[in-house]
């Protein structure tokens, strides 16, 4: 029924057959093992890729989360420190001046501009009560005056210096610096009152306290927005990490951009000013011109009495007047 040569291929494919057979229950244990390792290595595989990917997740919430705490805990110290700068104390006011004055000090400077004003009246014939007038304004308000004229100055100078003593800190973090040193730098190369307040910093930091509350301090040293920016960053880079030269770098930019807008705002308020001075001075230039050519005509508002009330009377609408015109003509920024 069938050939020779078929019989020798059937003979041949069950030979194969019996010896793959044959094969596999003698390879089956080692197959079986190698596939077990193989999926066992595919799901390490998959863990790891999984934690690689976790972890950046977990860390990037865990920066937020501390942020968010960090940013939650300034805020609560802006409110407090905005509570204290609406009132500051003498001492602070005095240091805010620049001035190592004591309160004894103070009072003592007080009382010798009381003195020098109520003489100075007497001296020139006045009254009793006009020489009590002016000792009273020469005790409380011309050494205020002289600590306030002297804070501005020093807070607008402060301000000047302050965006490149951030230039010097962004470059000596970019090149490798530490932030201590990048401080010590500014506290001994910078100008005042920059330096002096570097300074201060750097003492804080030699005597243990970290370099988020060392800085802390500048704001109420320093009343200015920029200031408090500042504090504001070296708080979260210290707690939450991140590029501090980035966002210093930023602060920097942003401390030139508000100068130049407060350039832009007084340039284009300027005739506004001039023409307030001109118009609160005009009133007093003209009694001095009618004082000199007619002093008769004008006398008599220095020597009766109803002259005296009309002085006093205009005297109060003026001063209403001006302050009137400061407050039109002055832009907070």
């Amino acid at each position: 029924m069938f050939g020779p040569l078929t019989i020798v291929i059937a003979i041949a494919g069950l030979a194969m057959l019996s010896a793959g057979g044959l094969a596999y229950v003698l390879l089956y244990g080692r197959i079986q093992s190698e596939r077990t390792v193989g999926l066992r290595l595919d799901q390490v595989r998959t863990r790891n890729v999984d934690a690689k990917q976790a972890k950046p997740r977990g860390d990037a919430a865990k920066r937020r989360k501390s942020v968010q705490e960090t940013l939650k805990e300034i805020e609560e110290k802006q409110k407090a420190l905005a509570k204290k700068n609406r009132a500051p104390s003498l001492s602070m006011r005095l240091t805010q001046a620049g001035l190592d004055w004591s309160r004894m000090t103070f009072i003592l400077v007080s009382a010798a501009c009381a003195f020098a004003a109520a003489l100075l009246v007497f001296i020139l014939g006045a009254s009793l009560w006009v020489v009590i007038a002016f000792a009273a304004v020469g005790f409380l308000g011309v050494p205020r005056w002289y600590i306030n004229r002297r804070r501005k100055r020093r807070m607008k100078k402060f301000l000047i210096e302050f965006a490149n003593a951030v230039d010097v800190i962004v470059r000596g973090v970019r090149a490798g610096l530490p932030l201590n040193d990048c401080f010590r730098i500014i506290a001994t190369e910078s100008v005042d009152p920059v330096k002096s307040e570097f300074i201060k910093i750097a003492e804080s930091q030699a005597l243990g306290i970290s370099i988020a509350e060392a800085v802390a301090k500048l704001p109420e040293r320093v009343p200015l927005p920029e200031a408090n920016f500042f504090a504001i960053v070296i708080a979260i880079q210290s707690r939450a990490g991140g590029n501090l030269s980035e966002a210093l770098g930023n602060l920097s930019k942003v401390l030139r951009d508000r100068i130049k807008m407060q350039g832009k705002i007084k340039a284009m308020s300027s005739e506004a000013k001039a023409s307030a001075m001109i118009i609160g001075a005009l009133p007093i230039v003209v009694m001095a011109l009618v004082y000199i050519t007619s002093p008769e005509y004008i006398t008599l508002l220095f020597t009766e009495p109803l002259g005296n009330m009309i002085l006093a009377a205009s005297a109060i609408w003026m001063g209403i007047g001006i302050f009137v015109m400061k407050k039109m003509v002055n832009f907070d920024f």
